[in-house]
């Protein structure tokens, strides 16, 4: 029997998580990206093989890069959008040469992962990242103060949100906008107002339609390449899976990839399937998913999520919420008998708990938390495996 291949999230010598550290939670691939490189540059071999040179001196392997950003220019297809697709691929072939196979990366419009609260208080003292629709529309409305926010809400909301804003401090209102526009831990950039301002402003005119499109025109240059190279797209889904600020996303549901996988069927364009973000839409059935989308998916991001009745949610436990994360485990434990290579599979956040509450770590990034979300899925593997076949496992 064939076990996933245990990783760690590690953003590079800055992170206070060290490689040493990783090495005692008994995962063995790492996941990284060269944070330091300007968005839409090459990633110079050199610097690919030293960091490389790093995690295999720690007794690792970078199994995974997560993430080489999509230019903004290339989303929206103006400027110099063909350099930043020549300079992704130049870095593709960088990556081939040093044998690094698995890129994940996603496609949402200026903002990466967004959440509103990085500090939600748990039942058990520790602490939890949630997105809140509500604080994002005192954002929206009160602090950018988008001029058409008349269509996105109805004028008693509108109201309700100003007296919200009007009760807020002014610790509370700063603090708001740097979750929001800061740029979150592997986020592809940060903002000031007047800067997220004009980037908005940039996306008028384009919609569902135009920004599918943008992406499928992204994939069909990429993807020969990536074909050739044998390197495995991963294309990370919206998170959360909705729109915000009016702009558009196009990777939140299962219908989403099934379009593009249509409109460019390499098996190298695939996807990250990451439980998470898609299990934060009702409608996003995740066993049915995995059936569907099974020969697609080269990289998984295991982690729960709890909705609200607004559409607000926060991460739960590994083991508790709205993923059923004993199902999804069994269905991936199936699929990757039936792969050559193993599937690269990580614990995706994790509370901040324990000392870690007395320490610094990255939003959603603790060691502890993630420890105990690895140590429940690996457990939850080893159990699917045995059922499946016992009691050989490579």
């Amino acid at each position: 029997m064939k076990k996933l291949e245990q990783t760690w999230r590690w953003f590079g010598p800055s992170d206070p998580i060290t490689l040493a550290d990783i090495r005692q939670t008994g995962a063995t691939g790492i996941v990284t990206a060269l944070h330091q490189i300007p968005n839409g540059e090459t990633w110079p071999v050199e610097a690919i093989r030293k960091r490389q040179t790093m995690i295999e001196e720690a007794g690792l392997s970078w199994s995974v890069v997560e993430s080489i950003p999509v230019h903004e220019c290339i989303k929206q297809r103006i400027g110099p959008f063909s350099r930043f697709i020549e300079n992704y691929i130049y870095t593709l072939e960088n990556l081939a040469l040093c044998k690094i196979r698995t890129v994940c990366y996603n496609f949402m419009p200026l903002l990466d992962w967004t959440r509103t609260d990085l500090h939600y208080k748990m039942p058990d003292g520790s602490e939890a990242l949630r997105f809140s629709k509500q604080e994002l529309m005192i954002f929206d409305i009160q602090i950018l103060k988008r001029p058409d926010v008349e269509k996105y809400y109805p004028q008693e909301t509108i109201n309700k949100i100003k007296q919200l804003y009007n009760n807020l401090s002014s610790k509370d209102k700063d603090e708001l906008t740097s979750n929001i526009l800061a740029g979150l831990p592997g986020s592809e950039a940060s903002y000031s107002i007047d800067h997220f301002y004009r980037m908005l402003h940039s996306y008028q005119g384009i919609d569902h339609a135009q920004l599918r499109n943008n992406l499928v025109l992204f994939l069909k240059e990429i993807i020969p390449v990536a074909e050739k190279l044998d390197i495995r797209m991963a294309l990370h889904p919206d998170d959360p899976p909705i729109d915000l600020f009016g702009i558009p996303r196009v990777v939140s549901t299962s219908e989403d990839y099934l379009q593009l996988f249509r409109a460019v069927p390499s098996i190298h364009n695939g996807m990250t399937f990451c439980t998470g973000s898609l299990g934060v839409r009702p409608e996003n059935d995740l066993l049915k998913m995995i059936d569907l989308l099974a020969d697609r998916i080269h990289f998984l991001h295991l982690r729960n999520i709890q909705r609200e009745p607004d559409g607000s949610f926060y991460e739960s436990d590994h083991l508790e919420g709205v993923v059923n994360m004993a199902d999804v485990m069994r269905s991936i434990v199936a699929i990757q008998q039936n792969r050559v290579d193993r599937i690269p599979m990580r614990p995706d956040h994790g509370h901040r708990m324990l000392s870690d509450l007395n320490t610094q770590t990255n939003p959603g990034y603790s060691a502890i938390g993630r420890l105990r979300g690895l140590a429940e899925l690996r457990g939850l593997e080893l159990g699917a495996l045995y059922f499946t076949s016992p009691p050989t496992i490579e």
